[in-house]
This record gives C-alpha cells, sequence and structure tokens, in this order.
C-alpha cells in the first residue's frame, strides 16, 4: 500500500494545473491571487434539467467560494417559482428571473454565467457572454457543430475571459489519477481508447404542431435554428434527439467519455480519417419523430494510427469488462489495459487476470492539504471555474474551451459521417474535409437572424 500511496502523492503533485486532490489550488498559490475574497456573481442560463444542477451547484459555493447566484434566466417562466424558491432557501435571498439572456449580459454586476440550454445554443450563448466580458461555464457539448465551437475559442481569447467546458471528469480525482497513470506508461505505449454510452431509451411518441404555450418565449427558444411550428415531442428534453437541436446520445451522454478516451490517447488535435454508422432500432419512425440513431459505432483514426472507438447502445445491452461498464472508457497499451468506470478504475498487465493498479479504495489514501479549501457536494469542477476566475489564468481551467471543443468536435465529425454514411477524411489543420464540400456544409448551419455566430466575434 505504501508503494500504492507515493503513486497517487506523485501523480496529482506533479500534474500541471491540478492541486492536492484534483479540487483547484493549492493552498499556497490560492493564497498569493489577488482578490481571492471578493465576491463572484453569477447567472444561470437555462434552469430545468441540467440547470437545476446548476443551481445547486453554485449555490454550494456560497460560502467556500463566496459564490453569489443572483440571476436565473429562462425562456420558460413557468420553471421561475420553483427554481428561485430553490435559490432563496439555499442562500437567503430571492434572484432575479429573466426569459432573454441578453439582458443578462447587460448586468454590470454579473460576473460569470453559467449555460446549461440546448446543444444549438452553447456557442451562441457563449459567445455573447464572453463580448460582454462575462466568464462562461457551458455544458457539453460545447458547442453544436465544428464552426462555432473555433468561434468561441477565439472569443474566449479575444475577451479574455475563462471559458470552462462540463466535463467534471476533469476534476475527479481518481480519474486524473487514471489518466496520470497512463501518460506515464503505465500499460505501456496507449494506441486504442474506447469510449462506451449504453443508456436504454424509449420511443417518446409523436404529437402534431401546436400553438407554443403562453409561458414559452418559442423565437427565443429556437434562437439560432431556422423557423418551424412549435411541436411538444420536439421542445424540452426531445430536442436531444432531432438534428437541429441536439446531437443524439453520442453526442449527449457520450461527450464525457469521448473526452476521457480522448484524454487517456493523449491527443490534443483531431483525428484524420472518421466512420460512424448505426440507426434506430426497436423504435418505429411511424411512432416516434427522433431523427439521431439509438445504436452507432464510430471509428476515428489519427495521423500516428493510433484509434479511438466509440459505441452508443440505445437499447437492451449488457455492459463490457470486468466492472461491466456501461458508461465509461477501456485503454488498450502495448503493455496491457485499463478500465474505468465513473471514478473507479483498475489496470491489468497482459494476459494477467487480476489488476495490479487501480483507484484508491477510501478517499483518506488520497493525501490533502490540511488547508485546502475542498468544495462541497460534488462541486469541485465548477469551483475550479471560480478559482481560474480569480488567478486569471486559462492554465488553472480544468477544461478550458480549447479542450472542450477538441473533446466535443469528436461526436459532431461522428455523426456528419454516419448521415452521409460513408468514411470522412479531415484535415485538422484547417478543420475542414478532403475535398469533400458536402461534409464542410455540415460544419456549421444556416443561422437565422439574429442569431448569427458570425466570423468575427
Amino acid at each position: 500500500m505504501t508503494l500504492r500511496r507515493d503513486f497517487i502523492k506523485k501523480s496529482l503533485a506533479g500534474t500541471a494545473g491540478i492541486a492536492i486532490g484534483g479540487l483547484g489550488f493549492s493552498a499556497k498559490s490560492y493564497a498569493s491571487i489577488m482578490g481571492a475574497n471578493e465576491r463572484i456573481t453569477m447567472a444561470v442560463v437555462g434552469i430545468r434539467g441540467q440547470g437545476n444542477g446548476h443551481i445547486g451547484k453554485w449555490c454550494s459555493l456560497k460560502e467556500n467560494r463566496n459564490v453569489f447566484l443572483k440571476t436565473i434566466c429562462d425562456v420558460d417562466e413557468d420553471l421561475y417559482g420553483e427554481r428561485a424558491k430553490k435559490v432563496q432557501d439555499a442562500i437567503g435571498t430571492r434572484p432575479v428571473t429573466e426569459w432573454d439572456m441578453r439582458r443578462v449580459f447587460d448586468d454590470k454586476d454579473i460576473d460569470a454565467v453559467s449555460f446549461a440550454t440546448p446543444n444549438h445554443w452553447h456557442a451562441l450563448g457563449t459567445i455573447w457572454a464572453c463580448q460582454a466580458g462575462k466568464h462562461v461555464y457551458v455544458e457539453k457539448p460545447a458547442s453544436h457543430n465544428v464552426f462555432e465551437g473555433r468561434k468561441m475559442i477565439e472569443a474566449a481569447r479575444k475577451y479574455n475571459v475563462r471559458v470552462q467546458v462540463g466535463f467534471q471528469n476533469r476534476s475527479i480525482a481518481n480519474v486524473m489519477e487514471a489518466m496520470k497513470f497512463l501518460h506515464d506508461g503505465g500499460i505501456g505505449d496507449v494506441y486504442m481508447a474506447k469510449g462506451l454510452c449504453y443508456k436504454p431509451r424509449d420511443s417518446f411518441g409523436m404529437a402534431p404542431d401546436s400553438m407554443p404555450p403562453e409561458n414559452l418565449h418559442y423565437d427565443m427558444w429556437l434562437g439560432p435554428v431556422q423557423w418551424r411550428p412549435y411541436n411538444e415531442k420536439r421542445g424540452h428534453y426531445n430536442w436531444h434527439w432531432h438534428w437541429n437541436t441536439g446531437n443524439g446520445d453520442t453526442g449527449n451522454q457520450g461527450p464525457h467519455q469521448f473526452d476521457i478516451a480522448r484524454w487517456g490517447l493523449n491527443k490534443d488535435e483531431h483525428p484524420v480519417s472518421i466512420f460512424s454508422t448505426g440507426g434506430i432500432y426497436g423504435i418505429s419512425p411511424k411512432e416516434c419523430s427522433q431523427e439521431t440513431p439509438n445504436t452507432q459505432t464510430s471509428l476515428f483514426t489519427y495521423e500516428d494510427g493510433k484509434v479511438l472507438e466509440f459505441e452508443t447502445r440505445g437499447r437492451f445491452t449488457h455492459g463490457e469488462s470486468s466492472l461491466n461498464i456501461k458508461i465509461g472508457n477501456m485503454f488498450y497499451g502495448t503493455d496491457g489495459y485499463l478500465e474505468l468506470n465513473g471514478s473507479t478504475w483498475k489496470a491489468f498487465r497482459e494476459r494477467e487476470k487480476e489488476p495490479f493498479a487501480g483507484s484508491a479504495k477510501a478517499s483518506s489514501e488520497v493525501p490533502q492539504d490540511p488547508t485546502f479549501r475542498a468544495a462541497p457536494g460534488g462541486a469541485e469542477h465548477y469551483a475550479n471555474f471560480i478559482d481560474a476566475i480569480r488567478s486569471g489564468s486559462n492554465y488553472d481551467l480544468h477544461c478550458d474551451i480549447r479542450e472542450g471543443f477538441y473533446s466535443s468536435a469528436l461526436p459532431i465529425l461522428a455523426n456528419i459521417s454516419y448521415r452521409l454514411k460513408r468514411e470522412l477524411t479531415f484535415n485538422g489543420n484547417y478543420e475542414k474535409f478532403a475535398s469533400d464540400p458536402e461534409a464542410d456544409m455540415m460544419l456549421t448551419r444556416n443561422y437565422r437572424k439574429p442569431y448569427v455566430v458570425s466570423e468575427e466575434v
């Protein structure tokens, strides 16, 4: 066990930008930050599903990081009462409510905004916030298409704000430990990574077009999407399964495992080859308006020949590996393999049946700086964002927009291959496909004015 503790200590202390325990800054670096105790005033845009979680996380950082949640914003005004009460119960102050995010950006009191909107709003909302000088925490996938993801990076750099993507695994100590183990050659040279998204989904049915509810600002909900009549089966949550608003489960749950796969491969680049195939199985197209596949296999090859595999299964299935992984990753190296299920990992040497390394069995095994201010209640990734705002350094973010973009681009590229039904060759330097204008058109979208992601941000 002594060797194990030594490895953990070296892993966490030796990773750039990661403090002891993987939760933010060390006590020494935190003490050197100017304005470390100044209050950071937040707004949450999109407060339904994941946005409700954002509300809870920012409220939990009130005392620990001096965060004040001033405003909640959503195009559906029906949500205001319950969410406002949640904030008031948590921090003692009732939040401001807005339906138009542009009013949030106009508020000089707001320092930072977190987005949990549908995917088609991630980029434009982030860019508008950056232009207003706000720091941004944005949910995965970072963008709905490749073009707008690149524009998000440009906006973050141009306006010198921190933009963190919600790949929370980047702030989980055991996952960070597993990545360090891989990068240090724990299973030799890692030549293949696999991501799994096995998440059963049933049919959500169909409905006729209708008038939008009075409480819903439907034009604002559509935003960049070309106008279409309101349909309740294409709205709340079901937007995931329609191409103009979502990216399917490969681009919904999938981005988390895509991020870990790319991280484990240590790839700071786009793949050169993409092939994806699959379909909708077990659900009749006559009974459900779903457009995105519920079963999809995607294969990516990098310039050096290393491979990233991804499998999406939305029907009935078993798990994989000795950990029975359904949402997780596996890595294959020249000396062995590694399994990662949530924050639990095991590494196996060659053909041996027992693991020779793995995650800590108890948190007490991970050394802690006694003066370190750990984030409460699983809010490590959110706390890291706040700490990086105070430090003023992108390098302190566990998932800067550039990292988030490269991982988010993978499911987006896979979906283009799936929709075109062919293998694609990608030039990562130009972020264009090789002699394939039809595929290039799918790297962006036809934006609806005034909700346009422009070339110049």
